[in-house]
């Protein structure tokens, strides 16, 4: 077994070269280093060491920091190898380069990223029917890039949503400015925020079996990415329910129900996402409390019939506007947004964050 796995590395060796050497040959001079760079970050090799991964990575990222015209190229190339290849490891080494551009590329490489192609949207990366089946492993493997696909397709979509990329602590965005950005937001702006937000957990919640992250370098350092993306995720949501406790009377019962539904679809995945994730920060406890609080201080409020607005009558809520809001929660799918579709969950493993 081991024989065929050297033969098939072999195999893999020989077709970098052969990229390699295509790109020497059909390449403008100018373009070649920005080819041979994708090429040098996406091989073949599943066992690529994390430092050779990281130089390559750093080495591509550095080239963005020149001109539109240079990072076209280099997202042209990586989406066009990324769509190309059969190769499992090929196709997770292309989706965890449009991971690190998104969390720490050059401004000009996520800007190229985010309009090709222009219509974004669903099955942006096109992997939904992805398949390496040379090897169990590499079938197993498809899963994970088919779910890697879907999630980088969602992170991107929020990232339309929110005006930038979630980027792991620290922020390089001035937080002082987004709060300013928050508070000045309107009401269903700051819906949609928090709704965008929590696709981007559930997609967390439908990861793959666990089995293959403790002997894949690769998966190991895509599991990295994600915990960053979650605790983002986390401290931006945060930073809108701190906006809603200021703001509760001035909700309409349409906007409180449509935050109630996204709260409570985020508390739906609380016992998924500790199985995935331990992670030791006051934030987490943090936001289970504050969902708690709003869901509780929405519940008290009724509509003014006069002014459409939500106003604080303790717990006096008149019956048939408590049944109405009751019924509607009811009736909501917490695994669909009102406009989206949702995918499968799937059982992870306990990961610690320090």
């Amino acid at each position: 077994m081991g024989r065929i796995t050297t033969l098939r590395d072999l195999i893999g060796v020989i077709k970098d070269k052969v990229s390699q050497s295509k790109a020497a040959l059909l390449s403008k001079p100018s373009k070649l280093s920005l080819h041979l760079a994708v090429i040098k970050a996406t091989t073949h090799s599943p066992t690529t060491t994390p430092n050779d991964h990281h130089h390559h990575l750093s080495a591509l990222l550095s080239l963005g920091y020149s001109s539109r015209a240079t990072a076209s190229v280099i997202i042209n190339t990586l989406m066009d190898r990324l769509h190309r290849t059969r190769d499992a490891s090929v196709a997770l080494k292309c989706l965890l380069t449009i991971h690190y551009i998104l969390k720490r590329g050059p401004f000009i490489l996520q800007d190229q990223l985010s309009i090709v192609p222009t219509s974004g949207g669903r099955n942006y990366l096109k992997l939904s029917a992805f398949r390496d089946g040379a090897t169990a492993s590499k079938w197993a493997l498809s899963e994970w890039v088919r779910w890697y696909a879907r999630y980088l397709e969602t992170l991107l979509s929020s990232s339309r949503t929110l005006g930038y990329y979630l980027r792991s602590p620290p922020w390089n965005i001035d937080k002082d400015k987004e709060e300013e950005r928050v508070s000045s937001s309107m009401n269903l702006d700051l819906i949609r925020d928090v709704d965008s937000l929590v696709e981007v957990i559930e997609e967390l919640c439908k990861l793959p079996d666990s089995l293959l992250v403790e002997d894949n370098k690769l998966l190991y350092e895509v599991m990295g990415l994600l915990r960053g993306d979650y605790l983002s995720a986390v401290n931006e949501v945060l930073l809108r329910l701190s906006e809603f406790k200021e703001r509760l009377s001035c909700l309409s019962f349409g906007e409180s129900v449509e935050l109630t539904c996204a709260l409570k679809r985020l508390e739906d995945r609380r016992e998924r996402l500790s199985e995935m994730f331990k992670i030791k920060k006051p934030s987490m406890e943090t936001l289970w409390v504050s969902i708690g609080e709003l869901k509780g201080r929405v519940g008290m409020l009724e509509v003014d019939r006069e002014g459409g607005k939500m106003v604080n009558r303790g717990r006096r809520r008149r019956a048939s506007e408590s049944t109405r809001f009751d019924e509607v929660l009811k009736s909501a799918d917490p695994f669909r947004h009102i406009s989206s579709g949702s995918f499968r969950s799937d059982k992870f493993s306990h990961m610690i964050l320090e």
